[in-house]
């Protein structure tokens, strides 16, 4: 399974230079409900919710989503190798969730900081 961060779907939907294959949304996907209002939240400051909105939501439903439920939501308290914002404690949070369910989860994200603490606990990112 492939977790899928915002900043991959913001370049998708941005139409930025460094954005995913298209090969990447017919893989097995799964994200955090946190996503789902990052990408909203964005997609709004730029005034882009009329030109993108049906995008969004068709992206968004090719995603499975872990809801940010008490189990995620403790161990994002809980300290990780390396330092991390708190949004993105809430995404390795629901990686390390995953994993506890014996879901093997790889990472698809332009972030370099979070592929960084997602390696230390044994999240192999995805190639982009």
């Amino acid at each position: 399974m492939i977790y899928v961060d915002t900043s991959v779907i913001l370049a998708y939907l941005f139409g930025e230079k460094q954005r995913p294959a298209s090969d990447l949304w017919k893989e097995q996907l799964v994200t955090s409900r946190l996503t789902e209002y990052e990408v909203w939240t964005r997609v709004h400051a730029v005034k882009l919710g009329a030109t993108l909105g049906e995008t969004v939501r068709q992206v968004l439903h090719l995603l499975a989503m872990v809801e940010l439920a008490p189990p995620v939501l403790a161990r994002a308290l809980d300290p990780f190798p390396a330092p991390v914002r708190t949004l993105d404690a809430l995404h390795l949070a629901s990686m390390a969730f995953l994993q506890s369910q014996a879901v093997p989860v790889r990472l698809a994200a332009y972030d370099r900081r979070l592929v960084k603490a997602a390696g230390m606990l044994d999240i192999e990112p995805y190639k982009l």
